[in-house]
């Protein structure tokens, strides 16, 4: 029997609820922050950070601005003057921080809505003419890096709908901003940290590629383009697929599409294998399934180990395989449990979301259908 790696199609004809809706939320992905719980007190602030959207602050009048601009110098050759130009142009993004802020507590995980919002009518449309436009690309880069057109299509869909939804933040102000003003949290030092680090790496590509920093336009978090790459993604995972001699993944899907395929494998996609299983788990107690929960973001447990413990397949999977135990919580209905294989694992560094690499599996695999291939 063959693998069951994705959703039944029949439900997502029944997800309409949330029709077209397009994802800035959803490009937090690149960022991987979490949502902290209260506004960022800049302690290093000559000026306290305002209230209001896109209001203008002199970054040049922080001392830690200061000390990136060093950084800056000393490691890249920039020069001084042009730094404190550029960043004194750069506003300050009251709407970044507060979209990085965590949902109001209370509210159950909800996959079947979660699911609803990106495996639907529009969203297979549009995946099916991107599809038919560019079937000559996703075969070559499937033949290439062994990645699945649907995958790669899934990852479009949910990202941009095919570049319809790429973002009008600017991504300088956008990252500046959380890059010396994230929110109180705990990881709030770790999280400026990643942040700066993308500052410089735009101010990088901006200048290898010859470009304005300020003409690039993105998620609130700084994502840019058809895939929603960090600016850091562009320059380490970028490809030119379309041969035109540069990286341009604002403008050509090509380059997108080579460039998600070469993602993924860099991180740990491996050719011609499987992705999720159906599973149930024994719900006796005592049992021990629970201790294959929450164990990061990998394939790491042999398949009679989890069976050992009341994880069952429910249908056949390779023993030699490694596997992660996904739970798809449903709100007050039950959760859904799948045996997640490598490849899978492989889609949640886009995301660090269960949620979100089975939405791309998804949406992949239901536009594969409407194509009828």
């Amino acid at each position: 029997m063959k693998p069951f790696r994705i959703l039944s199609v029949t439900l997502l004809l029944s997800s309409l609820l949330a029709g077209c809706q397009t994802e800035a939320v959803e490009s937090r992905k690149r960022a991987q922050a979490e949502k902290p719980a209260k506004p960022a007190k800049a302690a290093h602030a000559a000026k306290k950070a305002p209230a209001d959207t896109d209001e203008f602050v002199n970054f040049n009048d922080w001392s830690d601005v200061q000390s990136f601009i060093d950084g800056m110098v000393e490691r890249y050759g920039f020069s001084r003057e042009e730094l404190q130009r550029t960043l004194g142009k750069v506003r300050y993004v009251d709407s970044a921080v507060r979209l990085m802020r965590p949902a109001p507590p209370g509210r159950p995980k909800n996959w079947t809505a979660y699911r609803a919002r990106f495996v639907e009518p529009v969203r297979i449309d549009a995946g099916v003419a991107f599809w038919n436009r560019y079937a000559d690309a996703l075969a070559r880069a499937e033949e290439q890096y062994g990645v699945p057109a649907e995958i790669i299509v899934g990852i479009l869909g949910v990202e941009t709908i095919y570049g319809r939804n790429t973002g009008d933040f600017r991504v300088m102000d956008a990252i500046t901003t959380l890059a010396f003003a994230y929110p109180d949290t705990p990881t709030r030092q770790t999280r400026m940290a990643y942040f700066r680090e993308e500052l410089a790496n735009t101010l990088l590509l901006a200048r290898d590629a010859g470009i304005d920093p300020f003409s690039l336009r993105g998620s609130y978090a700084g994502a840019v383009g058809w895939p929603q790459f960090m600016p850091g993604s562009i320059r380490k995972f970028g490809v030119d697929f379309d041969g035109d001699g540069r990286i341009d993944l604002r403008n050509s899907p090509v380059d997108a599409i080579g460039s998600i395929a070469n993602f993924l494998v860099m991180h740990g996609w491996r050719r011609g294998e499987p992705l999720v299983f159906p599973a149930s788990v024994d719900a006796a107690a005592g049992s021990g399934w629970e201790l294959f929960l929450n164990q990061g973001l990998e394939a790491k447990f042999r398949l009679n180990e989890m069976r050992a413990a009341g994880v069952k397949p429910e249908t056949t999977a390779p023993d030699d395989l490694l596997y992660g135990l996904v739970d798809l919580q449903n709100g007050e209905a039950p959760t859904e449990y799948w045996l997640g294989a490598n490849n899978f694992f492989a889609i949640t560094q886009y995301n660090r979301s269960f949620f979100y690499a089975m939405s791309v599996i998804d949406l992949g695999r239901a536009v594969r259908v409407a194509r009828g291939i």
